[in-house]
């Protein structure tokens, strides 16, 4: 009887350490260094471990018992909040897998992750063969239901399959739109987006640990639009995730910024004021985010069409210097803020350029106001004597500059085209792009009549 004690005593601490394993292979295993294992939750990401990846491309997470259930993140390199994939943890299995940039993960062992995979992958083609009979030109009723037939057959098993799984959680939310009769495609999609977020729990937190929900979201934005007039359909099916997403804050916030960062990216700066003035704005002042605040309207101010900042600037008048503003100064038709930095040399490769291009212009059509974000005065003072045509500011402070703050720079050189109004009419990307817009607007390109006889 002590011998049998004494052995449950010794075997106790292995059943307490048990552990499983999240592990699998990267290819080309070259192109990978690191691994980083998180806990997903709705508002942040914790960190587990973090494990190198050999020269065969093999990593391996050991999870104890203090790993709990749920979603979890994988990352594999920088910026983590681009390459990574989630992975469903049941604390029951291990979960073995492969990926590659090509075709993203496959999962070999584990229960939650290969029944989920198996289903997108299904819903998928089914989706294709949907898409297949709407295109044909025999829409017959046999067909219509032999589709959809599968689709209601396929989302059942697979609901039955993942009961008691935390895949069930994706399982259901996913389910799609099932016609009960026969219908054409215009009211097909019509009744799509009308039932898109039907089965969607915006206040589960296993969806919301996931990328699941912004996915969908930004999946409704971009799938239903309109081709005639896409910011409108934009703003509306904006409006509808909004309602969708009710009473969930967290989530709420998070999906709005998602959706401003993704027009604001894209230069759609109509669709993103949208978002800032509808919902995000009040969602920052809510939290009292300065942050957030500051940035939203910096954005605004800065937009194709808005009255830009207004700053002090000093003019030349024979041999004084003058005190004014951006608003006061009236002595062109247009004119290009840039902002750059005498240690840049980018800058310095690219302000010539507009030096050049500028001085060959007729007098009165273009200024350009050159803002210097430094932290050496006397460096940025001999660098201006190599473009007499600009006016100068002194930034001071570099990236601290209340006026390059106001402007949202981030990088220099950075360009602003302003109108007679000091309005914003274009955002430049480089020189090249100032050239291109000057082509496009050719009213204001009158060379110097002595080049032009020339």
């Amino acid at each position: 009887m002590t011998k049998k004690l004494f052995f449950l005593l010794a075997f106790l601490p292995s059943i307490l350490l048990a552990q499983h394993t999240i592990k699998g292979t990267f290819s080309p295993a070259e192109e990978f260094k690191f691994a980083i294992l998180y806990k997903v939750t709705p508002t942040t990401s914790m960190y587990v471990a973090n494990t190198g990846i050999d020269e065969n491309g093999n990593f391996e997470f050991p999870l104890d018992e203090t790993v709990a259930p749920g979603m979890y993140r994988i990352v594999y390199a920088v910026p983590q909040d681009e390459y990574n994939f989630d992975v469903i943890y049941n604390a029951k299995e291990d979960i073995e897998l492969t990926f590659n940039l090509e075709e993203g993960v496959k999962y070999i062992a584990s229960k939650e992750n290969t029944l989920l995979d198996a289903y997108n992958k299904s819903l998928q083609l089914i989706s294709k063969n949907i898409h297949a009979y709407f295109s044909s030109a025999s829409q017959s009723e046999e067909e219509f239901h032999k589709v959809f037939d599968v689709l209601k057959e396929t989302q059942k098993e697979f609901e039955t399959a993942s009961q008691g799984l935390l895949a069930a959680n994706f399982v259901k939310a996913s389910k799609p739109y099932i016609p009960a009769k026969k219908e054409d495609a215009q009211t097909f999609s019509k009744n799509l987006k009308a039932n898109y977020f039907t089965n969607i729990d915006f206040g589960n937190k296993t969806l919301q640990s996931s990328s699941f929900l912004i996915e969908t979201a930004l999946n409704f934005v971009f799938t239903f639009t309109d081709n005639n007039n896409k910011n409108e359909a934009f703003k509306n099916n904006i409006d509808i995730v909004i309602e969708a997403i009710g009473e969930n804050p967290v989530i709420k916030e998070i999906i709005t910024e998602v959706l401003f960062n993704q027009f604001a990216d894209s230069n759609n700066e109509e669709v993103a004021n949208y978002i800032s003035e509808q919902y995000l704005l009040a969602i920052a002042k809510e939290k009292k985010d300065e942050e957030l605040i500051e940035r939203l309207t910096v954005y605004k101010n800065t937009s194709i069409g808005a009255l830009a900042p207004n700053f002090p600037i000093e003019i030349k008048k024979g041999e004084q210097f003058v005190k004014t503003d951006l608003y006061k100064y009236d002595e062109a038709a247009q004119y290009i803020i840039v902002f750059w930095s005498s240690t840049c040399s980018h800058c310095l490769n690219e302000l010539p350029k507009v030096h050049r291009y500028i001085e060959a212009l007729e007098s009165k059509k273009v200024k350009v106001i050159a803002v210097a974000l430094e932290d050496d005065i006397y460096r940025w003072k001999d660098r201006t004597y190599d473009f007499p045509e600009f006016i100068h500011v002194f930034g001071k402070g570099k990236w601290e500059n209340p006026i390059g703050d106001a402007y949202g720079v981030t990088a220099t050189p950075t360009y602003f085209i302003l109108d007679a109004d000091k309005k914003v009419i274009a955002k430049p990307y480089d020189f090249p792009a100032i050239e291109a817009f000057y082509k496009k607007h050719p009213i204001i390109l009158e060379k110097k009549k002595a080049e032009s006889e020339h």
